[in-house]
């Protein structure tokens, strides 16, 4: 057995999980971002008496070699030995991963991507972010950002659709065009104010394109040839079976199919089934994929 979290700058999930499949919710409670102690405390408070370790899903990076997080939105955690430290304050096992390694995780055991060997799973959330996992074991890579395909200078400048030049929008990271600057929710939002001086949120623009809009048409054109081109790089490296994708814009299936196409026709693999699927787990996937993160690690 496990007691799992699933830590977010807002709140703190907790459940306990006698399977990465089979979890008992214990509740919710805001996230202390300033205090260490009130933060440990909170951790306390869902595990009782039992003695079973604990796996969280969190955001930010965890460096697989050192330990550190670093956790820009949780400040008494960031730049911590966070599996160490709460480890020595909790005084049982900890394991950590980021949230995205967490979401591949839950939908490699328990979602889309069930029994397939290499899952990448994909967000296009407000940004863009992922994570791999190979055996159903996450792939941490070095300082633990493999799977970041978000980031890095790769998006077109010249395309095969109108407005045909586009430049290359700096990126938060201090990068220019990286694909977490188109990709994502603000980034086709982004788009759709470059081409057409209009602001639109994401879900208006793809609720217009599902019905036939002709603006919002030619924004999903430019936006669907940017985000699957580094896709389907990725995907050319990294050799995955299925590609799950989570956040807001993978609610959307007609834009997954639309890119799941366009990412198909761009790989040396030639399938004839989808590849960039629908992520199945909307709801709960951090505490699955932490329950995943600590059955797959043998700490339960």
């Amino acid at each position: 057995m496990l007691i799992c979290f699933d830590i977010g700058g807002t709140s703190i999930k907790a459940a306990r999980a006698t399977a990465p499949q089979a979890l008992t919710p214990l509740g919710r409670k805001p996230t202390p971002r300033d205090d260490f102690a009130a933060f440990v405390a909170v951790l306390e408070g869902f595990l009782g008496e039992t003695p079973a370790p604990v796996a969280i899903s969190v955001t930010g990076v965890i460096d697989p070699r050192s330990g550190l997080a670093t956790v820009a939105n949780i400040a008494c955690i960031d730049g911590r030995n966070l599996a160490g430290d709460l480890q020595a304050a909790l005084g049982r096992p900890v394991i950590v991963a980021n949230d995205a390694d967490c979401f591949a995780l839950a939908e490699a055991h328990a979602g889309a991507g069930r029994g397939h060997e290499v899952v990448f799973g994909a967000i296009l959330g407000t940004g863009v972010g992922g994570g791999i996992v190979a055996g159903g074991r996450l792939f941490r890579g070095a300082g633990g950002l493999a799977g970041e395909w978000g980031h890095g200078s790769i998006t077109a400048t010249r395309l095969s659709v109108p407005p045909y030049d586009l430049p290359q929008f700096e990126c938060g990271c201090g990068q220019r065009g990286c694909v977490d600057t188109v990709g994502g929710a603000r980034g086709l939002e982004k788009l759709h104010r470059h081409i057409h001086g209009a602001e639109l949120e994401s879900t208006a623009i793809i609720s217009a394109w599902t019905g036939g809009d002709a603006a919002a048409g030619e924004t999903l054109s430019v936006y669907l040839e940017l985000v699957a081109q580094p896709m389907a790089l990725a995907v050319n490296i990294v050799g995955p079976d299925i590609i799950p994708v989570g956040g807001g814009l993978g609610n959307s299936t007609e834009l997954v199919a639309a890119l799941d196409g366009e990412v198909r026709r761009r790989i040396l693999r030639k399938l004839d089934r989808p590849l960039v699927v629908p992520a199945q787990l909307t709801v709960d996937a951090g505490l699955i994929g932490a329950a995943s993160l600590g059955f797959s690690e043998g700490l339960a």
